[in-house]
């Protein structure tokens, strides 16, 4: 007798991606309709996030209204750094989640009043995998490569390369001291994502900061004037 029985599978995954995609896209609407511009800001711990977001701010800080959204699986050291600066920011925990979706970012735009801000800054779970998988509903997707990272990481983690619209190579000057092809991250980026687009920059010394404020300058317009 043949005891063998049919087994159900159900593809849990792709629901809840479904599910956070629908609460994405509302978001996206919402921050269009308040003119606000959000970015997605994802990189490995130590990669530089806090830095690059200290220096932009105080870059930019004058010139437009910045909000900070820190995402940690605990502590509140990031949020505390970047209101130093004078900078509104909130600490949004993920209960040991390792990365953050649509509907805990949206708590955290509902807390910070998204709608006060002309660019918002939400600075993910530090890690290259989980938050590359989960739409946040951000305006757009910046991924932070360091240079003691290493030049192969778009060949180990493809999709953080894959979702994301701008790369900033950080720490180039640390290049003295670490072996870093910059050709080649931007090649391995490219086959990636041939769209995406790559600026060297350093926190601590702010070259290249004229280039990716620059480009906040222009995607903020942008986004505020289309339709």
């Amino acid at each position: 007798m043949d005891k063998t029985r049919a087994v159900r599978v159900i593809e849990i995954k792709q629901n809840v991606f479904a599910k956070n995609e629908i609460n994405a896209d509302k978001i996206r609407t919402q921050l269009k309709k308040e003119k606000t511009f959000m970015v997605n800001l994802m990189a490995s711990p130590g990669a530089g996030k806090t830095s690059v977001l200290m220096r932009t701010i105080q870059t930019l800080g004058n010139e437009m209204k910045i909000g900070v959204m820190e995402a940690d699986i605990d502590a509140t050291v990031d949020a505390e750094t970047i209101a130093s600066s004078g900078t509104k920011a909130i600490q949004l925990h993920t209960g040991g989640m390792c990365h953050m979706d649509a509907e805990m970012t949206k708590q955290g735009l509902d807390e910070i009043g998204a709608a006060d801000f002309d660019l918002l800054f939400l600075e993910n779970v530090g890690n290259l995998v989980c938050p590359a998988e989960f739409d946040t509903g951000a305006s757009v997707n910046v991924a932070i490569l360091s240079v003691p990272e290493g030049d192969d990481k778009p060949l180990k983690y493809p999709l953080m390369f894959q979702v994301s619209d701008l790369v900033l190579i950080n720490k180039i000057d640390a290049k003295v001291i670490f072996d870093f092809d910059d050709e080649a991250v931007a090649e391995r980026i490219h086959k990636r994502n041939p769209n995406a687009e790559v600026i060297f920059l350093s926190a601590k010394t702010g070259e290249g900061f004229e280039k990716w404020c620059d480009w906040l300058w222009r995607h903020v317009t942008d986004w505020n004037s289309a339709e």
